[in-house]
């Protein structure tokens, strides 16, 4: 489904440039749940930029589905990003003067234009996916940094995308609701969404079906 090849990455520095991914291949099946496990700086999060297209390698190819997506133009991109890739990052990004269900809205949202009677309806069975009936119209403020986090995964859920990137959707929640959000993702894959999580945490990357494991910008191991 997804397949990175010989993928390297450098960024500036002082001293020149500064290698963070070197020669990273990988595969990911239709249906599977693969967590990046490392410790800072290991290049993981770099990793996962790439795969959803957020970001360029320096040399390698990422397939998607057979295609070489590093060599399309950038409005090609975009809509590969809108139609079938949705990324979930540490921080939930909502915006605070939205409800629950219009932030889960805003990919439908263009100008005053209201969203399309059938995303509506998508978006509210989203929100009672992700254990969120009866909050649709709280604001984030009236939710919790869990019930945040599964707003954003909602709304990520809302495009109906083939893959979902997580880049340490934990990372700013407490043990008890990073596990909870961590099994939200298990159910979500159980149903037949790809999965990638990045996750400093061993336990959390337990969870998935797949591990690989990097160091110093390459795979360690795969499990």
């Amino acid at each position: 489904m997804l397949e990175a090849r010989n993928i390297a990455k450098s960024y500036a520095s002082a001293e020149g440039p500064a290698p963070v991914l070197r020669d990273v291949s990988l595969t990911l099946e239709q249906g599977e749940f693969l967590a990046i496990v490392g410790r800072s700086g290991s290049g993981k999060s770099t990793l996962l930029n790439i795969l959803s297209t957020l970001l360029a390698p320096d040399a390698g190819q990422v397939l998607y589905a057979g295609r070489d997506v590093t060599r399309l133009p950038e409005a090609e991109l975009a809509a590969l990003r809108r139609r079938d890739f949705a990324v979930v990052f540490q921080m939930h990004h909502l915006l605070p003067y939205l409800t629950a269900l219009e932030n889960v809205l805003l990919p439908f949202m263009t100008g005053l234009a209201p969203a399309p009677r059938d995303a509506v309806e998508r978006a509210r069975r989203c929100l009672d996916r992700v254990g969120l009936g009866g909050k649709h119209h709280r604001l984030p403020g009236r939710l919790s940094g869990g019930e945040q986090q599964r707003v954003a995964i909602a709304r990520a859920l809302v495009k109906e995308a083939a893959i979902l990137f997580a880049d340490e959707p934990t990372g700013s929640l407490d043990p008890a609701t990073g596990r909870e959000i961590v099994g939200l993702l298990q159910d979500l894959n159980a149903d037949g969404l790809s999965v990638v999580m990045v996750t400093h945490d061993l336990g959390y990357a337990s969870c998935a079906r797949r591990v690989l494991r990097m160091e110093n910008g390459a795979p360690a191991c795969a499990a």
